[in-house]
């Protein structure tokens, strides 16, 4: 049996190759970012064809620094920025048009016709979705309406969809020359258009929709055994989930009840439900957790925060604040607190439990004490006080109370943040001792395809804890403090007229 397995990472600001061994360990990754390309407030896009290119870079250099062939590999896994929408022409591999971010809010005018009709919850029955601009049908339909020769070409079958998952898979596995044009049912569970209880694209919102059924790419299972296609010369491609599934599956979060929380650009909270979709009435998002081969689709409720890490940066890209975004903790350990003021991140509108696309981001209770270490204590506050928001709701929802909270991703190594986490949740935070989840769920997904990993008992084996941080706030305090966040929130909202 080849000795590893591999898993592509393909996410917001970076692609990733790591590859990892029988228990789950690092052996090598490579990582590189690219370019976050904003033509007009609101909007945010990649460029399909750099993401690709920095996709191979990566795998070449993870297979360098691990010192391995492709022979070496039992299998790749993939994983992506869900929502983010391409549109290419299968016979020459080339985009349409830039990929649309899930952050892009371009679609509002869109998801608001769509409402008049049933209101923003018209689709949510079958899909366990609101109408929101951060889904992918929505950004499909913008691309067939504004992008000249797009939807006669797709009359022509010579212009496809898919999220990053089926671009970075279709060129994996031959591109123009045969390659897989396919998705997965947790990917698909994100594009407004999939029936969460038949698994199948929906005939009816397809049809409201105005998006050609044959653009779409065939739903498979997210690890599977008949395999996607083959990379590399002859290493199978067999694993597919959304970055945030990956995340639970790496996790190990395979019991009902069992709930992690990804912290990247955005924040991302999701509770195992088992095998019932389970509906939410209280802002969050039902959603396929994954499909091992030919077991039932298991389900979750997802809590989706837009803006979290990418906070992080726009302090160090727009304003300058530090060269390096490990530097955040740096300044805000400068200050006891954040001195009274509250940042609300809601650059591209608010997300769960919310749902508001007219907000927008907002600083109150400024006065002439603050200084830069208050607001990189309060932007990093922001994070935690936006995941008790949605630990709130998946309560409510599911009727069941965490007892501590499993994290993942590049911001759980900021220990102020974590700490803080843990005070305002009054549970106890807990990082595995790989927080790169994502990518370890994708390779899980791939080599339980392929008998690498036999059963998911083998999966939890793996799973160790690295640090636990304990709620020392008291409960007056948290109250408060919470308290001031929620009045915060309510300053943000319903800024924009339209």
């Amino acid at each position: 049996m080849s000795k590893y397995v591999g898993a592509v990472d393909q996410g917001t600001t970076s692609s990733r190759f790591m590859i990892f061994d029988h228990s789950g360990g690092v052996v090598a990754v490579d990582q590189m970012e690219h370019t976050q390309i904003y033509p007009q407030a609101g909007w945010v896009e990649h460029d399909p064809m750099e993401v690709w290119a920095r996709v191979q870079d990566v795998i070449k250099g993870g297979l360098e620094k691990a010192g391995i062939g492709a022979e070496d590999l039992a299998a790749i896994g993939v994983t992506n920025q869900r929502e983010t929408t391409v549109v290419w022409n299968p016979k020459t591999g080339q985009p349409y048009y830039n990929a649309i971010v899930w952050q892009d809010t371009r679609t509002d005018k869109i998801c608001n016709e769509l409402a008049k009709e049933g209101g923003q919850d018209r689709f949510r029955a079958k899909v366990g979705l609101p109408l929101a601009t951060y889904f992918s049908g929505p950004k499909v339909r913008w691309i067939l309406d504004n992008v000249p020769g797009v939807r006669e070409a797709a009359g022509r079958c010579e212009a496809v969809f898919g999220n990053m998952d089926t671009w970075v898979i279709w060129n994996l596995t031959g591109g123009p020359n045969g390659g897989a044009h396919v998705t997965d049912v947790t990917n698909a569970s994100r594009t407004l258009l999939m029936n969460l209880h038949t698994l199948d694209w929906d005939d009816e919102i397809l049809g409201i929709m105005d998006i050609p059924r044959r653009m779409l790419p065939a739903i498979r299972p997210s690890s599977d055994p008949e395999l996607y296609g083959y990379a590399l010369g002859k290493v199978p491609v067999c694993g597919d989930l959304g970055d945030q599934q990956a995340a639970l599956v790496g996790q190990t979060c395979f019991g009902a009840g069992e709930a992690k929380n990804t912290y990247g650009t955005g924040c991302f909270m999701l509770l195992n439900t088992g095998p019932l979709a389970v509906p939410s009435k209280h802002g969050l998002l039902t959603t396929v957790a994954y499909k091992l081969g030919s077991a039932p689709a298991v389900y979750a409720l997802e809590g989706s925060i837009a803006i979290t890490g990418a906070l992080v940066q726009w302090l160090r890209d727009n304003l300058d604040f530090f060269d390096f975004s490990q530097h955040v903790e740096d300044y805000a350990r400068q200050v006891p607190d954040s001195g009274g003021i509250y940042f609300v991140p809601a650059f591209s509108g608010l997300f769960a439990p919310y749902w508001q696309a007219d907000a927008r981001g907002a600083i109150v209770g400024l006065t002439r004490f603050i200084n830069k270490g208050h607001i990189c204590r309060a932007a990093l506050e922001a994070t935690a006080y936006q995941t008790r928001e949605v630990l709130d709701a998946m309560e409510q929802d599911s009727g069941v109370q965490l007892t501590a909270l499993k994290v993942d991703g590049g911001m759980v190594h900021n220990t102020l943040l974590m700490q803080f986490q843990a005070d305002i949740l009054g549970v106890p935070v807990v990082r595995p001792v790989v927080a790169e989840t994502t990518a370890l769920g994708a390779a899980y997904a791939a080599g339980l395809a392929v008998g690498y990993w036999s059963n998911l008992d083998d999966l939890r084996r793996n799973w160790q804890v690295d640090r636990t941080w304990q709620p020392a706030m008291d409960d007056a305090t948290r109250a408060a403090l919470y308290r001031g966040w929620k009045k915060a929130v309510g300053r943000a909202m319903h800024w924009l007229d339209e």
